[in-house]
């Protein structure tokens, strides 16, 4: 068969069965994450039906969805907002970092990976999804409650946190010296001042650059500003995932709301290809190895993030039903992990596998705690009722007065939720 044939045949069942895939876990109630991991495992080496022809082509479209992932979570958010963010949640933010960081490069270090491993796996545990949690929230009707600007804080400062993150572990997998490794870490902190900078003096006229009122130019410009950038950011060693993040950053208003609608699609149709090459280059039969551990992993990552929402939502005021759900939010691991996993495996093979574990395990629990930790917190903690005294012959006689009671009302704990928007 000519290679061409067998790429457009090899494309087109990967994008039908993504398709099929997504379509099945939106009437579950679920995110796709899984299934496409699922689906590059069963097509990836060792899988059920290994796919050839296309797989570079994949590669390149996996590059691309991690690019579009991080502009249109940059293009939520404007440069004074994530300044503010900053401020605020910082203390959040370092709770965050040593309460799910710390587990997963203790992890590595026990199973004798190194510390590079370590500094990976500990990226692996430390990001939650936000992708999964944003749809969460609109699943659940929680866009309004009063302890959603935390939950999204948490993701702002953990997104930053990233732009020093992901140069720092490019120069460790590279090799690097102490001193190659601070001048990349310096260039990758120096774009983004320089970048938030500009976007907080020169928002409008960036904006204005950009803008247009033909779909067709404003999505061509955009895209392609985006590619260019995540380009130039990758040969300066900051992060392709970086560069991209910062220019969804500069971009706001009108400019930042239609990009997003036209780049959306686009950005799901991408991601679901990085989900399953990341699958691809996964051999399952590496995976039952690694599921132990996966599991204590997410275990204990689970009852740390819960431990973080619960700790930043209590400092932002919010009463203990919000902040045992934002705890709960905060549970789901996705995109970035695969990212980081993704760059370390040519160091530590052994990563991928237990990554890829890792996910399946935290992008099922994640909805399932978001949904029920405050309700099971709330049985759990509930005090018994008091046993109720024995009748004595004077309460006898009063509650034979011809006096009508009033029942009183239970108390109950004010509502945590703000009264959402029309």
């Amino acid at each position: 068969m000519h290679d061409t044939t067998a790429l457009l045949i090899e494309l087109g069942a990967i994008i039908l069965t993504l398709g099929i895939l997504g379509r099945l876990a939106g009437r579950v109630g679920f995110s796709a994450i899984p299934l496409y991991l699922l689906a590059g495992l069963a097509f990836g080496h060792g899988g059920l039906l290994p796919l050839n022809a296309s797989e570079e082509f994949v590669a390149t479209g996996a590059e691309i969805g991690v690019i579009l992932l991080l502009l249109l979570l940059g293009l939520e958010y404007s440069a004074s907002e994530l300044v503010s963010n900053l401020k605020t949640q910082y203390p959040s933010g370092i709770v965050d970092f040593v309460l799910n960081a710390v587990p997963g490069a203790v992890a590595a270090l026990i199973l004798g990976w190194g510390p590079v491993a370590a500094v990976a796996l500990a990226g692996v545990t430390w990001i939650s999804s936000s992708g999964v949690i944003a749809k969460v929230l609109g699943d659940l009707g929680r866009l309004g409650n009063r302890e959603t600007p935390v939950i999204l804080g948490v993701l702002v400062i953990e997104d930053l946190a990233m732009a020093v993150y992901l140069p720092l572990l490019t120069a460790l997998l590279a090799g690097l010296s102490l001193a190659g490794g601070s001048l990349t870490l310096l260039i990758s902190l120096g774009t983004v001042g320089a970048v938030l900078y500009l976007a907080l003096r020169h928002g409008r006229l960036i904006s204005r650059a950009v803008s247009s009122d033909n779909p067709e130019m404003l999505l061509l410009v955009v895209l392609g500003l985006t590619v260019l950038v995540a380009g130039v950011a990758q040969e300066l060693q900051v992060s392709a995932a970086v560069g991209a993040f910062l220019v969804g950053i500069a971009l706001s208003g009108e400019v930042a709301e239609g990009a997003h609608n036209l780049l959306a699609p686009l950005r799901d149709l991408f991601a679901a290809v990085f989900f399953v090459f990341f699958g691809l280059n996964t051999d399952p039969a590496a995976i039952p190895p690694v599921l132990v551990p996966a599991l204590i992993l997410a275990t204990v990552t689970t009852l740390t993030k819960i431990g973080t929402g619960w700790y930043a939502a209590k400092r932002a005021g919010v009463r203990t039903a919000g902040r045992w759900r934002t705890g709960g939010t905060l549970v789901a691991r996705g995109e970035f992990s695969i990212v980081i996993a993704g760059l370390a495996v040519g160091v530590e093979p052994r990563i991928g596998p237990l990554a890829t574990a890792y996910v399946l395990i935290l992008v099922i629990l994640g909805p399932l705690a978001a949904r029920w930790t405050e309700p099971l917190a709330r049985r759990l903690t509930r005090k018994p009722a008091p046993a109720a005294p024995a009748p004595t012959a004077p309460a006898v006689a009063a509650s034979a007065s011809p006096e009508p009671s009033v029942a009183q009302p239970p108390a109950t704990e004010a509502n945590d939720a703000a009264p959402s928007h029309p």
